[in-house]
């Protein structure tokens, strides 16, 4: 990896302990001892050896090789269980109102929840935050897919993903299958969803194999990390 994408993780990376201090502060929290995921790159389960995780050194978090069972409530206080969309593909997004990367984020997820509602995936938002604040961030932003909403019950599932200490926003991909693709931290961007999205629907069509689609995405997203600019 070249020294210009060593410094764009590294510069990530200093964003994400701000944004975790941030989650601390706002949520009255207290500390919970966590491994970091490298900023800007996919995590896959177990994946020590991938590339994209070796640009970065540190302990990675381990994510679940499948997507835990858990419920959390709904914009309208309702409790909803993930296993509401078993059999659909996952994009599940953690943020909070207060985090700006977060923000920035909301109209890429709006159009991929778009632009792939007919190819049997879903997004579904995880906001780590209070609710009557998340409800109104909502209804301003016009976020039209669907929310979960948490305060230590929602750190508790990001804990599920091998996030026990989070930075936001965090994502993670699941296939049809429910088996975890990646888990990607930091700021999403168009050409990393895409990426990412394109193995999932590789996978769902068997296309390849999960190992060959998880590969393929640490590779691909170290590469473009490593692009200057």
């Amino acid at each position: 990896m070249s020294s210009g994408g060593l410094r764009y993780l590294g510069a990530a990376l200093i964003v994400l302990v701000g944004i975790w201090l941030g989650a601390k502060f706002h949520l009255g929290r207290h500390d919970h001892d966590g491994v970091a995921v490298p900023a800007g790159v996919a995590s896959t389960p177990h994946a020590t050896e991938d590339l994209a995780l070796q640009a970065v050194e540190g302990p990675q978090a381990v994510v679940p090789a499948k997507l835990p069972d858990f419920s959390l409530a709904n914009l309208a206080g309702k409790s909803t269980s993930i296993a509401s969309w078993n059999g659909k593909s996952l994009v599940i997004n953690f943020w909070a109102t207060w985090c700006a990367p977060c923000q920035r984020e909301i109209p890429l997820l709006k159009t991929l929840a778009t632009e792939w509602a007919d190819r049997n995936l879903t997004v579904v938002g995880i906001a780590v935050d209070h609710p009557d604040k998340v409800r109104e961030f909502a209804g301003r932003f016009k976020i039209d897919y669907p929310v979960l909403v948490g305060e230590q019950d929602a750190l508790d599932v990001a804990g599920q993903f091998g996030m026990a200490s989070p930075a936001f926003p965090f994502t993670v991909f699941t296939d049809q299958r429910g088996e975890v693709v990646a888990l990607f931290v930091g700021e999403l961007h168009r050409p990393q969803a895409d990426f990412i999205l394109s193995q999932v629907q590789s996978l769902n069509q068997d296309r390849i194999q999960l190992a060959e689609a998880r590969r393929a995405i640490a590779q691909a997203l170290s590469a473009m990390a490593d692009k200057p600019g």
